[in-house]
């Protein structure tokens, strides 16, 4: 995730005419992809956490089908969706790092020199971000598939699935940016996700038929973002998406997005306010 051994394109920081937006966000995709191709195993290690969590939780939990009410004869296909916004959440939750390297090691810096639009730069780390969790979702499909989960709703489904998580992951690695560029901190950063990560995944539809929850956590769950990106993927996936659900509840999950990415861009221009 991180990009801080790869050198700040000499566009932003050297020249004197202004970037287009376009090619500006461009180039900072280009960096920070170019960060995690040449720190690829940690693209794999993050891989190796669904798997563990498919083959384990698969395996400890599959009678919880049998469960008269659970709404799934298969714990393992009712999982995988779960597991896909578990996998997107703790890949965006580390988002931040990514500035905090920044920041220490002065590229930061360089790039507020930069004469581009302060969204250009955000709008180009979160779309490598999501390039990343594209790629992860569909390997976290696929490895599902092989431990026996079925997907009645085919590729569409999948797509869904897929756009699902993606959207999810949009807000965390916004939200992961915001809390960096305050807290200017990696143990805070690190502190606060996992205050917010693990709780958000539990009190959801993930893990659990939100009918078997106690009532206080069905309420939680009902508006935790979590159990909408969810329920989207694991109807999609079973063939059963109805389009008044789906689009209610991908609409929740952009207007989401757009706040949490309003949010890095004030943490953003705050950040170089102060410097």
């Amino acid at each position: 995730m991180s990009a801080t051994t790869t050198a700040v394109p000499q566009r932003l920081s050297g020249s004197d005419r202004a970037a287009s937006w376009p090619a500006a966000a461009w180039l900072v995709f280009i960096r920070w992809m170019r960060g995690s191709i040449r720190e690829s195993w940690g693209f794999f290690i993050g891989l190796l956490q669904p798997v563990v969590w498919i083959v384990l939780f698969g395996q400890v939990f599959q009678s919880i089908g049998a469960i008269p009410g659970f709404g799934s004869d298969s714990y393992i296909t009712f999982l995988v969706p779960g597991i896909l916004m578990m996998t997107v959440l703790f890949w965006g939750a580390w988002a931040g790092t990514g500035y905090i390297e920044d920041m220490d090691s002065g590229v930061m810096n360089q790039v507020l020199t930069a004469p581009v639009h302060r969204t250009a730069l955000l709008a180009g780390q979160l779309a490598q971000l999501l390039v990343v969790s594209l790629a992860q979702s569909a390997i976290v499909l696929f490895i599902g598939w092989l431990s026996g989960a079925h997907y009645p709703g085919g590729v569409p489904g999948m797509l869904l699935a897929v756009i699902a998580g993606t959207m999810l992951g949009a807000s965390f690695c916004s939200c992961s940016n915001a809390v960096a560029l305050i807290a200017r901190s990696q143990v805070a950063l690190i502190g606060i996700s996992q205050m917010v990560v693990l709780p958000a995944t539990f009190l959801s539809t993930a893990m659990m038929n939100p009918d078997l929850m106690p009532g206080w956590a069905q309420a939680v769950s009902r508006y935790n973002p979590v159990s909408w990106a969810t329920d989207v993927a694991r109807t999609g996936l079973a063939g059963t998406a109805e389009l008044r659900a789906v689009t209610e509840r991908l609409g929740l999950l952009a207007m989401l997005a757009m706040l949490a990415f309003g949010w890095s861009v004030s943490a953003f221009r705050n950040y170089q306010r102060s410097m």
